[in-house]
C-alpha cells in the first residue's frame, strides 16, 4: 500500500471520481496573467524592494509577484504590482481586485476571500526612452 503526503498549502477538493489538488504556484500564475491583462498595470513586481526600487518581473516569473494563502474559508491573494503613471491607482487597484477574483474563482471554482494589492512602483511611458 502506498501513501502520498499532501504538499503543504495545496488546494484540494474531492470530486466524485477522486481528489483534485492545485499547487499555489499554479494559482499564482493564473493571478499573474489576469493582473497583466488589467488596465493600468505595467507589470508584476517581486515581493519586497531592493534599495527602494521594485524589480519588474517577466512573463515566466509572474508567480513571484503573488502570494497565495489557503484559509479555511477560501483563498487570500496578495499582489505586488507596478502601476502605470498617470492612472488613478485606487481605480486600477479596484479593477484589478475584481479581475483577479473573477479569474481565480472561474478557473478553480473556489471562493476568494480577499485580494490585497500592493503597489511597489509606478512606471511612466518615457522611462524607457531615457536609458
Amino acid at each position: 500500500m502506498t501513501s502520498k503526503v499532501k504538499t503543504p498549502g495545496t488546494l484540494s477538493t474531492t470530486a466524485s471520481l477522486g481528489r483534485i489538488e492545485v499547487s499555489p504556484r499554479v494559482v499564482a500564475s493564473i493571478v499573474g496573467h489576469a493582473a497583466n491583462e488589467s488596465y493600468g498595470i505595467v507589470g508584476m513586481a517581486a515581493r519586497g524592494l531592493r534599495d527602494g526600487i521594485a524589480e519588474r518581473l517577466n512573463r515566466e516569473n509572474l508567480h513571484r509577484g503573488v502570494e497565495v494563502v489557503v484559509d479555511g474559508d477560501g483563498i487570500i491573494i496578495d499582489l505586488y504590482i507596478i502601476a502605470q503613471y498617470g492612472t488613478r491607482i485606487s481605480e486600477v487597484a479596484n479593477n484589478l481586485m475584481s479581475a483577479v477574483k473573477y479569474a481565480t474563482e472561474k478557473s478553480l471554482g473556489l471562493p476568494v476571500v480577499a485580494v490585497n494589492v500592493n503597489v511597489q512602483g509606478i512606471h511612466g511611458e518615457d522611462d524607457d526612452s531615457r536609458r
